[in-house]
């Protein structure tokens, strides 16, 4: 896992002449997630580190080129902005929030960045020494939102939008005060002295996300709920405030009859035209389910006359953000397991520049030049240049997983389509581990649902098919990708047409690889992907072994409990008890004879801990063999951002008890230091 480089989405100079990308592998020494800005030159020359520190990330170009700005974490720090003269030297640090930085955007002059960070109340997470957490007033909560999964409460943390100018890159840097110069200096805070004084432009009791300046530096673009019905519903809205703090922002989105969920706002170059991505939530402002992310386009003089651009029906736009790209925008559109670069003009004109079995990560264009950042089979993340001649030929600048690919080699993935029971296509992939066979076969079940398997390179098949299982990985209804009618096919029915198309995609992969074990399966999935598994083995008794990951498990008890559970579970379940009760895993789990390894991260708000241990326990009381496996400190994302030391364990353990259930020469259980009933690091 220490050999998997992931490449941020690319700066690209505004000569278009270099690129410069952020490169994070995880560092088992450090426990931590480490890497730099690399320069990718585009005339061919090897790729070069441009930075050194800790963890430098999301690099960007000032528009006149001369400034290179991005976020530094020291470690156990938060990401903080720093700046550097483009052509080279030591960064400068423009920030110093407590809770860190998490996005910027450079103003159309050069001379100021715009930057989101949440202002914490007093008094709480550590702003007031001697007051620990334990130690904090209590929270009056009165809002149905008030938590969110990687991020604990919000309500006394809102993020908002600040401004900061660059100073002079060449000036004298900043002399700490020492001795009796630090003592006439008084209550100074040495802190962020010699820092330059970042302006709060943004009060609301609501977060503010993805500000952008507009094209002539006088505004900001945003978007946030501040409607009053915002606790309520999912609807967000495109706003604008003048940089001078002036007036109160004018809403740009949502003034007809549409009820959207609005993101990533963006003016074009001309300052004439609003560019936005929304997502329908119906009159209710709820039916969330399946819906697809359509590109809008608006006059700035009559945003009320917005225009849907492309068709949410068929397209889905939720791979990434909008880029501006000369008179039009790119966007990201997931299909088929593979994520498409798109050119969209203001009329609609629509080109597709990226196509092909990969997953395109993200996108900049300047002075004629398009680079795309990507992840296929073959690479966890490189940087390509695309042919404007050859639309969807990649010209790759660089090889950031040589070393995954040689240290532990890479398995190919096999396209497959196979029948469900009702004739229904199921696409997927297979990956085969070496050998003649026969081998155990996992059926792997993505989350979501509103998700999909796809063309990247995934650590995770690579692993267990390193040991010796063949993985199968398919996108049953339910899963994004393939429509919204392929999407919305489970709503108020899950473990209906979902649980049919896993099987018959698995039942139609044992009918064409006789090299495979019908006899020795295993099933898993995380979120959506452990309800499914639980679902799975409480209606199907086929399976040898299986592995519920942070699952949803009990809809009732999600109510409530889960950031998100007081509109999901209704929206997916619907309301009557019947109804919710057939499709509850928790409901069935008297019928699971199969064994389970349940696991799950004690700080998971998306899918509280309490649907894991309930669901053991049960499994327990009734003597299913089953195994209980907890991550302190992690939430929903162990398995993708979790630390490097738990991912590892999280790996360890999963191949310890596919090895006690379904053994390969590869994965035998005196290797994988077998333990019975409990795991080794089970509470650490």
């Amino acid at each position: 896992m220490d050999l998997l480089n992931s490449v941020s989405e690319p700066a690209l100079s505004p000569d278009g002449t270099r690129a410069v990308v952020s490169v994070q592998r995880p560092d088992f020494a450090a426990d931590a997630y480490v890497g730099q800005l690399w320069n990718v030159g585009l005339d061919g020359s090897a790729p070069r580190r441009l930075t050194r520190g800790f963890s430098d990330t999301s690099p960007q170009f000032s528009p006149d080129g001369n400034v290179l700005a991005f976020l530094r974490s020291a470690p156990g720090g938060r990401p903080q902005l720093f700046a550097l003269p483009a052509g080279g030297g030591e960064p400068v640090q423009l920030t110093d929030r407590h809770m860190g930085v998490s996005w910027f955007r450079f103003s159309p002059d050069s001379r100021q960045i715009l930057f989101s960070s949440r202002e914490p109340e007093h008094g709480r997470y550590g702003t007031l020494d001697g007051v620990s957490a334990a130690a904090e007033d209590p929270r009056l909560v009165t809002t149905l939102n008030y938590r969110m999964n990687g991020a604990g409460y919000t309500r006394d943390k809102f993020v908002q939008a600040f401004l900061v100018a660059i100073p002079d890159l060449s000036g004298e840097p900043f002399v700490e005060p020492v001795g009796r110069a630090a003592e006439a200096a008084g209550k100074e805070d040495h802190k962020t002295a010699g820092l330059p004084e970042s302006r709060q432009l943004t009060h609301f009791d609501a977060d503010v996300s993805n500000p952008v300046f507009t094209a002539d530096g006088s505004s900001i673009l945003f978007t946030a709920a501040l409607h009053a019905d915002a606790d309520t519903d999912l609807v967000t809205d495109a706003y604008e405030l003048p940089v001078d703090g002036a007036g109160e922002p004018r809403r740009l989105s949502n003034l007809g009859d549409a009820r959207l969920s609005v993101s990533h706002p963006v003016q074009s170059p001309d300052g004439g035209w609003l560019y936005y991505l929304g997502q329908d939530v119906s009159e209710t402002g709820l039916d969330f389910v399946a819906r697809n992310t359509a590109l809008y386009a608006a006059p700035m003089a009559d945003p009320a006359a917005a225009a849907r651009l492309t068709d949410p029906e068929g397209m889905d736009l939720a791979g990434g953000p909008i880029v501006p790209a000369g008179d039009g925008v790119l966007v990201f559109n997931l299909s088929r397991g593979a994520c498409e670069l798109l050119g969209v003009d203001r009329t609609g004109a629509l080109s597709t520049l990226v196509t092909g079995a990969r997953v395109v990560t993200g996108a900049a264009e300047a002075a004629g030049t398009l680079v795309v950042t990507f992840t296929d089979q073959q690479t966890s993340g490189d940087v390509a240049v695309v042919d404007p001649s050859r639309p969807g030929h990649l010209q790759v600048l660089t090889d950031f997983s040589a070393g995954f690919r040689q240290g532990a080699g890479v398995l190919p993935l096999v396209e497959e389509t196979h029948a469900s029971a009702d004739g229904y296509p199921v696409h997927g992939w297979v990956v085969l581990p070496e050998g003649e066979g026969p081998h155990p076969v996992l059926l792997n079940i993505h989350g979501g649902p509103f998700s999909q398997y796809g063309w990247g390179l995934f650590d995770e098949a690579q692993a267990y098919a390193a040991a010796g299982y063949a993985v199968l990985m398919c996108n049953p209804r339910g899963s994004s990708g393939y429509g919204q009618e392929h999407g919305r096919a489970i709503k108020e029915a899950m473990g209906t047409l979902d649980l049919q198309d896993v099987l018959g995609f698995l039942d139609g992969v044992l009918a064409v690889h006789p090299e495979l074990d019908g006899e020795r399966l295993g099933v898993m999935g995380g979120s959506y992907g452990g309800y499914l598994t639980a679902w799975a083995i409480s209606q199907d008794h086929r399976f040898t072994a299986s592995i519920v990951e942070r699952g949803f498990l009990d809809p009732l008890s999600f109510i409530g409990s889960s950031d998100i559970g007081w509109f999901f579970s209704a929206a997916y379940t619907g309301n009557d008890p019947e109804k919710v009760a057939a499709q509850s895993p928790f409901a069935q789990v008297g019928q699971v004879r199969t064994p389970a390894l349940v696991i799950h991260s004690e700080e998971d708000l998306r899918c509280p801990v309490e649907q894991a241990q309930r669901y053991y326990t049960a499994l327990k009381l009734q003597g299913v063999p089953t195994e209980l496996l907890l991550f302190p400190g992690e939430n929903h994302e162990l398995s993708r951002t979790g630390t490097p030391w738990h991912r590892r364990q999280r790996f360890e353990h999963i191949l310890r008890w596919w090895a006690r259930w379904l053994p390969t020469p590869a994965n035998q259980a005196e290797n994988t230091q077998e333990t019975g009933s409990q795991p080794e690091t089970a509470g650490v």
